[in-house]
């Protein structure tokens, strides 16, 4: 059975990614997608819009065979990290492509630029280290970093986020050695971080959550941009948990955090450096709610995407050591859900799984899953407290999603 491999957020799966989806596996001449997704916090350091079981029955409800969860450790970091971890689990379920969106649309792109960044390694980092010390945030950095190399223009346009993520995915499956075949599709229509809609069918993940919250919850004005099944378990989270997750329902819970923490305790977390400690704790006394933070807080040196993962860290109480190195590989693969197709898969290669296959959490007792527990706890706190309890009990008792295709 050929597989395909999909590292994804489906925050939540719309039409883009049932284009993509689809473009993939003919990419591939595949018979079985297998989605690698991140948990309760996702990589732009926001809690997912549903949990991740919802999103897990969007997936396969929609073409996807088999998803693992990609580890808080990895789904909550920077893009070199997050690749790495997530094509070690395809690596390890001997997945035999990684087809990713992109902006360029054309894998050579990406391999000439790899083998021209290794020429050009070390006048690339005096050039990014000369950046960030005019005050600049990281990926600022690298990109000007790169405009400035000779013959730049003839390379990828590094300024996009898809190309970045897709070059990361391709340094990683170097690294590792693995057999997995990158491949690419171009992105349609919409812009990663578009925060309106583009086109009558597809539209960002952001703009579909800008409309949804902007309209208190109300999904009307996002039907014709995601699948029928993706309506249908959006009302059904509604209905079942009285709301959807964002930044506001755990702002109580961070500025609590802030304040009654110490700047030395604030140093321990991950992504907290530089004097940060100072500037958020004084922003939390000042503010009313995360937005309001978030504007106090942003400098040019951070992202809002940095600032809002080290606020996850903050919130999930996350220490430097905690987290995952670049070069570190995910060490379990958590089965989240799987179709008959998919299940066929998994028996056929699971006397060669590189990785312990966990179907159940409370029948696994490794110490590297503790963060993901401690996310999926904090997690729950975004709903209203009668319901934490349910949720908590999913995450320990809910064994592995089963569709069972027609």
């Amino acid at each position: 059975m050929k597989s395909v491999g999909l590292i994804v957020e489906y925050n939540p799966f719309h039409n883009g990614h049932a284009y993509h989806l689809q473009a993939s596996k003919e990419a591939a001449q595949a018979d079985v997608v297998i989605a690698v997704m991140s948990g309760n916090f996702l990589q732009r350091g926001e809690p997912a819009l549903v949990s991740k079981w919802q999103r897990t029955k969007m997936a396969l409800l929609n073409g996807v065979d088999i998803v693992f969860e990609l580890p808080y450790r990895f789904a909550t970091q920077k893009a070199e990290s997050f690749a790495f971890g997530a094509v070690s689990i395809l690596d390890a379920v001997h997945c035999d492509s990684l087809c990713f969106g992109s902006e360029s649309g054309d894998l050579s792109d990406f391999l000439q630029t790899i083998d021209y960044l290794k020429e050009q390694q070390n006048p690339y980092n005096e050039n990014i280290k000369s950046h960030l010390d005019t005050g600049v945030s990281y990926p600022k950095a690298l990109s000007l970093a790169f405009q400035q190399l000779p013959a730049a223009d003839n390379y990828l346009d590094l300024a996009k986020p898809n190309n970045i993520l897709g070059l990361e995915y391709i340094k990683a499956i170097q690294q590792q050695k693995s057999a997995v075949r990158p491949l690419t599709i171009a992105r349609k229509n919409a812009d990663y971080h578009d925060e309106h809609f583009a086109s009558a069918t597809i539209a960002s993940a952001t703009s579909i959550r800008k409309a949804i919250f902007t309209n208190d919850n109300n999904q009307t004005e996002i039907d014709q941009y995601v699948p029928e099944q993706t309506k249908i378990l959006l009302k059904e989270y509604i209905h079942q948990y009285h709301g959807f997750h964002q930044w506001e329902n755990y702002w109580n819970y961070l500025q609590f955090r802030l304040i009654h923490s110490s700047p030395s305790e604030l140093r321990e977390i991950y992504e907290v450096e530089e004097g940060l400690e100072n500037r958020l704790q004084a922003a939390a006394l000042e503010t009313d709610n995360f937005h309001q933070f978030m504007q106090k807080i942003k400098t040019k040196r951070y992202t809002w995407t940095r600032l809002q993962r080290l606020c996850v860290h903050i919130l999930t109480n996350t220490k430097k050591e905690e987290m995952a190195r670049h070069s570190e590989k995910a060490t379990y693969l958590r089965l989240l859900g799987m179709t008959s197709t998919g299940r066929e898969y998994l028996n056929k290669k699971k006397s060669h799984l590189s990785l312990p296959l966990i179907s159940k959490l409370a029948s696994f007792k490794e110490k590297e899953i503790n963060l993901d527990i401690k996310a999926a706890r904090i997690y729950s706190i975004g709903i209203p407290s009668h319901l934490k309890a349910k949720m908590l009990r999913q995450e320990f008792e809910q064994p592995p999603i089963y569709i069972m295709e027609k």
